[in-house]
């Protein structure tokens, strides 16, 4: 397993970038996972009919990628995702690649918590704004 940064190796403004395509394959299988089978995600057909046109990701697929961002880079594995507030601010369409990027804005050093900003975008455009608070380990 590789480790993360410690507590002690964060500093303000600190950055990540992890990027997904999101793929048809993907929000199938989100959909089946978590049982969200809205139409407005699956059916083409139906997804013509709204005004979006065609069928979008579910917002929580994107946001899914936001965590993996902070588990798997800034701070990485053993931290623990205590809050997350999310706007989803527009859709993202199969085939687009998401660019999440999470920034630390607040080091809490006694509670042994960072405060990280979460944007996601699409060709340039922010689909998912937020805040996470995360609690990191004590270092061994």
């Amino acid at each position: 397993m590789t480790s993360g940064y410690t507590l002690e190796q964060l500093s303000i403004d600190q950055s990540v970038e992890y990027r997904k395509t999101v793929t048809k394959a993907d929000v199938h299988a989100f959909a089946e996972v978590t049982g969200d089978t809205n139409p407005v995600h699956l059916d083409a057909e139906y997804a013509a009919t709204t005004s979006f046109g065609q069928p979008i990701a579910h917002g929580m697929l994107t946001a899914g990628f936001i965590s993996a961002a902070i588990g798997t880079q800034l701070p990485g594995p053993g931290c623990i995702y205590l809050e997350q507030t999310l706007k989803f601010r527009s859709p993202v369409f199969i085939g687009q690649e998401v660019v999440t990027t999470v920034t630390v804005t607040d080091i809490n050093v006694r509670r042994r918590r960072a405060t990280l900003k979460t944007v996601c975008e699409c060709e340039g455009k922010v689909v998912v704004t937020g805040e996470a608070t995360i609690m990191l380990p004590a270092a061994v």
